[in-house]
């Protein structure tokens, strides 16, 4: 009895639990996935709809058609998305978490820092909590983000990490929760970023202040985060077309610019790299505005091997095996050797 109290109880907090907790998570507030978030993008869709019904630029007959119908929501791709999401819940519990928790120990966290500089320079008077003072470090919070995660991002998509970023643009048809088809190897290296820069920028903050600031939040998400994710973020992961304008791209990532990110053709790779602002990509000369007319574009990465990321198995494994080839190719070569020779004598 006792061992399999102990395997129920390694089961249930491997598995269990992980793939529970992501269930719910659905019907969380502060959830990106959650109904209020959700709910709002499909209310944004459904105005596109109308809209564009109105004016005869869409042949789509309904609205489920409008979103891509079951070609798209039931695609094999869509389905495996499906699967994938509670997966990732029990990576994240059995190898993310873990691998960043040996990891944070050796890296300074914000107490570190305030410590620090309080030992370099003295302790500093205390600003005390104020709406304000949560407001300008919640902004602070907001950019350093996602300035972490575009080069995070950028990064991914060089030679030595691709493999791994592929998983997330291997989608041929793009949904919502596509946005969690993201590989540990990358979730790790973005969570150990964050890690880093947040903590030296919340002990800066903390040590000025002379104590540690709440952020300001709208239902546990940082406000910023909150209004980002209410301008239908939803939908950046969607066949539905939603340009905010050249204008406003320049500083805000629309639904259209992160479509433009996941086409197969060339002309749009390696652009728009940003999350929520497109502040980054137009500084750094990756930017690729968009109009309120659809571009015609098709997702994925390249037709002869879209089939080995059509499993779990393709997802998790395969960047590590394309990761070795890279990284080994003369052993491959050898391999390959005496059957390139046998056939060169015949």
């Amino acid at each position: 009895m006792g061992v399999l109290s102990t395997i129920h109880d390694h089961l249930n907090e491997l598995a269990i639990e992980p793939v529970f907790e992501q269930l719910s998570g659905i019907f969380d507030l502060n959830g990106r996935f959650g109904v209020l978030f959700l709910g709002v993008s499909y209310a944004v869709a459904y105005g596109l709809f109308r809209c564009r019904r109105q004016r005869g630029l869409t042949d789509a007959r309904s609205f489920w058609q409008f979103i891509g119908g079951s070609r798209v929501n039931f695609h094999r791709s869509a389905l495996l998305d499906y699967r994938y999401y509670f997966v990732r819940a029990i990576l994240k519990v059995a190898l993310v978490l873990p691998i960043v928790g040996l990891v944070d120990p050796h890296i300074l966290r914000a107490a570190d820092y305030m410590a620090l500089f309080s030992n370099l320079w003295g302790a500093r008077p205390q600003l005390g909590q104020n709406l304000s003072l949560s407001l300008l470090y919640g902004l602070g919070v907001f950019l350093l983000s996602d300035f972490t995660h575009y080069w995070t991002h950028r990064a991914f998509h060089c030679r030595w990490l691709w493999a791994f970023h592929k998983v997330h643009h291997s989608a041929p048809v793009l949904v919502p929760v596509t946005a969690s088809r993201v590989h540990f190897v990358e979730k790790i290296v973005g969570k150990l970023a964050s890690a880093i820069c947040l903590g030296a920028y919340a002990g800066a903050f903390w040590y000025a202040c002379g104590g540690e600031i709440s952020r300001y939040t709208l239902f546990g998400v940082t406000y910023l985060v909150f209004i980002c994710s209410a301008l239908a973020a939803n939908l950046r992961h969607s066949h539905v077309w939603l340009s905010f304008g050249p204008l406003i791209e320049h500083v805000l990532n629309s639904p259209a610019q992160h479509q433009i990110h996941h086409s197969d053709a060339p002309r749009h790779f390696h652009k728009n790299f940003g999350t929520n602002l497109s502040l980054w990509d137009w500084m750094f000369g990756t930017l690729y505005v968009t109009r309120s007319k659809p571009e015609a574009i098709s997702f994925g990465t390249a037709e002869q091997d879209a089939h080995r990321y059509l499993t779990l198995y393709g997802l998790i494994v395969t960047p590590f095996v394309d990761t070795a080839r890279q990284l080994f190719p003369a052993k491959r070569a050898q391999a390959v050797a005496p059957e390139s020779t046998e056939t060169s004598y015949s």
